[in-house]
Formats: C-alpha cells, sequence, structure tokens
C-alpha cells in the first residue's frame, strides 16, 4: 500500500511516499528561512512560501520514489493542530488531488504523525508495547501511553508553552537566533550545567502535566539582573564574560528541563509498571543531552529508549503522516475513506 503524503503545519513544505506504514520511498521538505530574520514564524508568509513549494515538492517525491500519481493508493495530510494558514495550503493541496485523480483523502493528527514517526524503516516487530511516548516540539509537549500501534491515550501535557517554544524564547533573550534548540545545545556544551539553580514546578505529586513557564521566567529575570539590554534587542555587549554567561544559561536551562520531564517520569513508571518501552519523539528529541539523560534513567528500569532512526523523522516530515495514515487505516479495518475534501483545524485535538 502506497500513501503519498502532505505535511504543512508550519513552516516546512513536506511530501512523502510510505509504502506499508514503514517503508520510505521518499520524503522531500523545504524549509523556510526567511522566518529567521523575525525569530519565529510569520503565518502570512508561510502561507505564500507553502503555495509556491507545494506543487515543485511533490513532483521531486513522485521522481525520488519512481511512482505516478495513478500508482498512488491513498493520500494523507495532517489537517491540525499548527497555523491555521499553513494547514490550508497542504489540507487544499491534498484536496483538490483527491478530486483530480479520484484517490481517497485521510486526515492525519500532526501529533499522532510524531508517535508513528518511530515505526519509520523499523521492522514492526522492534516496536514494543506498552509504551510511553513523549512527543516535544515548538508546538506541543505531551506523554501518552501507547497500548499498541493503533491504541492510545494521553497521560499529560504542557499547561503553557511547548519545551521547543521554551528553547526558543530562551535562545531569543540570550540573542541566539532561531531555532533555538539546537543553538542553546550547541552553547550549552562548555556551560555549567549547575551553574544556575533554576526551578522545577510543583504541580501535585501525581500530575502528569507540565509547565516550562517558571524556568524561561527565571531565566528572564537572571538576564534582566545582568544584561537588561539584551531584553530590548541590544546584544553589543558581547564580552567574553557574557559569552560564558551565556554557555552557561544554556547549560542550566537545559539541564533543568531534563530535571522537569525525570520527575514525570518517576511517578508514571510507579503508576504503569507494565510499560516496556520509551519513544522519545517530536524536535526535541534530535536534543543530545536530554537523550543520555533520559536513557540513563530509562536503565534503572530496564526499558529501551527509542527516538525516530533519522534526524529528519524527528522535525516536521510527511513521512511520519504517511505512517500515521496508514496505521489508521489498520484501525478501521482497512477499510478505504471516503474522504475528497479535508478542513483544516488549528486547535485540533488527540
Amino acid at each position: 500500500m502506497k500513501i503519498l503524503a502532505f505535511e504543512t503545519s508550519c513552516d516546512d513544505t513536506a511530501v512523502a511516499i510510505i509504502e506499508n506504514g514503514v517503508r520510505v520511498l521518499s520524503s522531500v521538505r523545504v524549509s523556510q528561512l526567511e522566518h529567521n530574520a523575525w525569530g519565529g514564524v510569520v503565518p502570512e508568509i508561510a502561507a505564500r512560501l507553502h503555495a509556491e513549494a507545494w506543487r515543485p515538492v511533490l513532483e521531486q517525491a513522485l521522481s525520488e520514489a519512481e511512482l505516478e500519481m495513478r500508482e498512488i493508493d491513498y493520500l494523507a495530510v495532517t489537517y491540525g493542530p499548527g497555523l491555521q494558514t499553513s494547514l490550508l495550503s497542504g489540507t487544499t493541496a491534498a484536496s483538490f488531488l483527491s478530486l483530480l485523480y479520484d484517490i481517497p483523502l485521510i486526515p492525519v493528527h500532526h501529533v499522532y504523525g510524531h508517535l508513528c514517526s518511530v515505526f519509520l524503516e523499523r521492522d514492526i516487530n522492534e516496536i514494543g508495547f506498552p509504551a510511553l511516548v513523549l512527543t516535544a516540539s515548538g508546538g506541543h509537549t505531551e506523554f501518552y501511553f501507547w497500548e499498541n500501534a493503533t491504541t492510545w491515550y494521553k497521560l499529560g501535557g504542557s499547561l503553557d508553552d511547548a519545551v521547543g517554544e521554551a528553547f526558543d524564547k530562551v535562545a531569543k533573550m540570550l540573542g541566539l537566533g532561531y531555532p533555538g534548540g539546537p543553538l542553546i545545545s550547541k552553547r550549552a556544551e562548555t556551560g555549567d550545567r549547575k551553574k544556575y539553580n533554576f526551578p522545577v514546578p510543583n504541580l501535585g505529586k501525581q500530575s502528569l502535566d507540565l509547565s516550562f513557564s517558571g524556568v524561561k521566567s527565571a531565566v528572564r529575570r537572571l538576564v534582566e539582573a545582568e544584561y537588561p539590554a539584551w531584553l530590548e534587542g541590544d546584544f553589543s555587549n558581547q564580552a567574553p564574560e557574557a559569552a560564558v554567561f551565556i554557555n552557561d544559561v544554556c547549560a542550566s536551562f537545559e539541564e533543568t528541563c531534563g530535571r522537569i520531564f525525570i520527575k514525570k517520569f518517576k511517578t508514571i513508571f510507579e503508576a504503569h509498571p507494565e510499560l516496556k518501552a520509551f519513544y522519545f519523539v517530536g524536535g526535541v528529541s534530535a536534543n543530545t543531552y536530554l537523550n543520555k539523560a533520559f536513557t540513563k534513567f530509562m536503565h534503572q528500569y530496564g526499558v529501551e529508549i527509542k527516538t525516530p532512526k533519522k534526524i529528519e523523522y524527528s522535525t516536521d516530515n510527511a513521512a511520519m503522516i504517511g505512517a500515521a495514515a496508514y496505521w489508521q487505516l489498520q484501525k478501521e479495518g482497512g477499510e478505504a475513506p471516503t474522504v475528497q475534501y479535508v478542513e483544516a483545524l488549528p486547535r485540533l485535538s488527540l
């Protein structure tokens, strides 16, 4: 079964062709670098660039897979959550192709796509259940209990900033640029992780929800006390001691985020000793420090940690949407959906 999928929930235009939920026949993505100058994604710019990119990206995906549209069994598209203008680009393109070629169209939830990213280029027997899944990016940070490939339920999630969003905002305070995740991680490598004791929120012993606004605000107060001009966008003070300060803040911030997660892991594993695996997905799963910290913690419980096979499957991509569409079909008994038009739902919940 060959599924051609679109993903345009934010600032990447992506098209992929997936076979049987695991095999990647092609995966093409164009990133919108224009947003870097603004320190974040500008919806109007994103919509225009998606409109310009989707056709050549589609053509490249078909070419790399050596397929024609008539050989595609299903279309799939992210229909939420995300930026409405961005989502509309993908849902409009996919709906148009569905009607034009009379190919059934499968609407896919963006976060479920991230869950299914661990299937890509893996034997299904490598995926153990039941599993804990942490999906973490700039748009969402959530825990899921995954019973099997088609059954899951949410355990908890961020009450304010997603962890990736917090990384972006801290990077902006420090004048590092956008996106913040890899930039902070790079500076943290030479920083002192114990230099600043940023707070870990207390949401209640049994709470599985997350909050990153406290640690973000603590960083802001520290910057305000040491280099207040930075909060106004003036980064002219770049003396050697300022560079050391940035490195230490990045390292301490990253370490605190790790402690926030591990605190929740302890609660989850105490409540669910039956868990056999842990999957870390989403853009933040590319963070080397967090992967090491999580691996060390999971070792205590004899649980193996898995992340997507390739970094490109951690960030927003269409391959994960194609994989999710395949597993949605299995849940529905393999019946072909009759949908040929999909509405964009920017606040869609899973």
